[in-house]
């Protein structure tokens, strides 16, 4: 039997490919990050819009993950803990690699590295 993290459940899938909030606003993100308890993929703080801790501050889930390919990295935002790695998350473990990093690709503006955080 695997052992419960408090703020993470491994069974509930990601909510969508990109970030939800700038997807339902034709926005565009840095990288992605994924709530480990409820599937919430938003985007990270260098982002435009900071989708992902304002998830945090909204919900009290504390842990995310990484949602870049090749990456399994968790963080909690209570602690300010990093974690190399952890438990499992149900499938997909990150956005689609031809997705590209900005992305999406046809909303990034042409001067995206000015308007990073």
């Amino acid at each position: 039997m695997t052992e419960q993290i408090k703020g993470i459940d491994p069974s509930v899938p990601p909510s969508g490919a990109g970030c939800l909030e700038c997807d339902a606003a034709g926005g565009w993100w840095f990288h992605l990050r994924r709530c480990a308890e409820c599937g919430h993929v938003g985007c990270c703080d260098n982002s435009p819009s900071q989708h992902g801790t304002k998830h945090f501050r909204e919900t009290g889930h504390p842990f995310i993950q990484s949602y870049e390919p090749g990456e399994d990295w968790f963080y909690n935002f209570e602690t300010e803990d990093m974690y190399s790695g952890g438990p499992d998350l149900a499938a997909p473990t990150s956005h689609p690699a031809d997705q590209g990093v900005p992305g999406p690709r046809d909303r990034v503006p042409a001067d995206w590295r000015q308007r990073l955080n």
